[in-house]
C-alpha cells in the first residue's frame, strides 16, 4: 500500500472513531470510508487496535506540540494571570481547530476501547504533569493556598473544553450553539478564564480580558446543522 492509501485510511480510522468511537467502529467500515478494500488494509496499516493507537498517538503528539510551544511562552508572560489565560486560550484554539481529538479522548473516556489500556499513562498523564510543573511553579504564595487542587483544575479544562468543542451548549431558546458559533466561542472563552482565575486565586489583567460578544439572538442567528451535532449530545 502506498503512503497516500495509508494515510487515507488513518484519516478514515480518524473521523469514524471520534463519531462513533472504537467499540461501535468496525474494519470493514474503515475500509468503505477509505475506499479501499478490506484485506488490503488489514494487511499492510493492520487490525483495529493497531489502528486505533496508531490514531491516538497522532492526536497525542498534535496536542504535545501545541502545549509544548505554550508551555515554552509560558515564563515569558507579564503576570502569573496573563500566563494562565494565554495557556487556556492556546489549548482551547487547538481543540477548536482539531475537534476530533477532545472528540476521540470524550469517546475514549467514555468507557470506550477498554481493550486498549495504555494511553492515559502513556499520553495524558504525562502532559498533566507538565501543565500542573509549570502552573504551579508561577503561583503566588496567596494562589497555592486558594486553589483546592490544581490538577482538578486541569481536569475541569480538559472536561469542559472537550465537551464545548463536542457538544456546546443550548440558549435560551433551546438551540445548540458551539465551536461554529463565534458568539458561544466568545462567551465559553470568557467563562473558562473566569473558572480557572478564580479557582487559583488569580485576579485577570482587564487589558487581557476576551472582547464582549455579540448578544445571540435566536430568531436571526440560525442554529447549528442538527445533522452536524452528536446524536447523544441531547441524552
Amino acid at each position: 500500500m502506498s503512503d497516500t492509501s495509508r494515510e487515507r485510511v488513518i484519516a478514515a480510522a480518524t473521523r469514524l472513531f471520534a463519531e462513533h468511537g472504537y467499540d461501535r467502529t468496525t474494519t470493514r467500515q474503515i475500509a468503505a470510508e477509505a475506499g479501499l478494500n478490506l484485506a488490503t488494509v488489514s494487511y499492510h496499516v493492520g487490525g483495529k487496535r493497531e489502528l486505533y493507537q496508531e490514531v491516538m498517538r497522532r492526536a497525542h503528539e498534535a496536542e504535545r506540540a501545541v502545549l509544548a510551544e505554550a508551555l515554552a511562552e509560558f515564563a515569558a508572560a507579564p503576570s502569573p494571570a496573563a500566563a494562565v489565560t494565554g495557556l487556556l486560550d492556546r489549548y482551547l484554539d487547538f481543540c477548536l481547530d482539531q475537534p476530533q481529538v477532545p472528540a476521540l479522548w470524550m469517546r475514549r473516556w467514555l468507557e470506550d476501547a477498554a481493550e486498549v489500556t495504555d494511553l492515559e499513562a502513556a499520553y495524558a498523564r504525562p502532559l498533566i504533569d507538565s501543565v500542573h510543573r509549570t502552573v504551579a511553579a508561577v503561583l503566588p504564595a496567596q494562589g497555592r493556598r486558594s486553589a483546592n487542587d490544581l490538577e482538578m483544575t486541569i481536569w475541569t479544562v480538559l472536561w469542559t473544553t472537550h465537551g464545548f468543542c463536542r457538544a456546546g451548549v443550548l440558549d435560551a431558546a433551546g438551540a445548540r450553539r458551539g465551536a461554529k458559533d463565534p458568539a458561544a466561542v466568545a462567551r465559553f472563552r470568557r467563562h473558562l478564564r473566569a473558572t480557572v482565575l478564580r479557582d487559583l486565586g488569580l485576579a485577570e489583567d482587564p487589558a487581557e480580558a476576551p472582547a464582549e460578544a455579540p448578544a445571540e439572538d435566536p430568531a436571526e442567528d440560525p442554529a447549528e446543522d442538527p445533522a452536524e451535532a452528536p446524536q447523544e449530545a441531547g441524552k
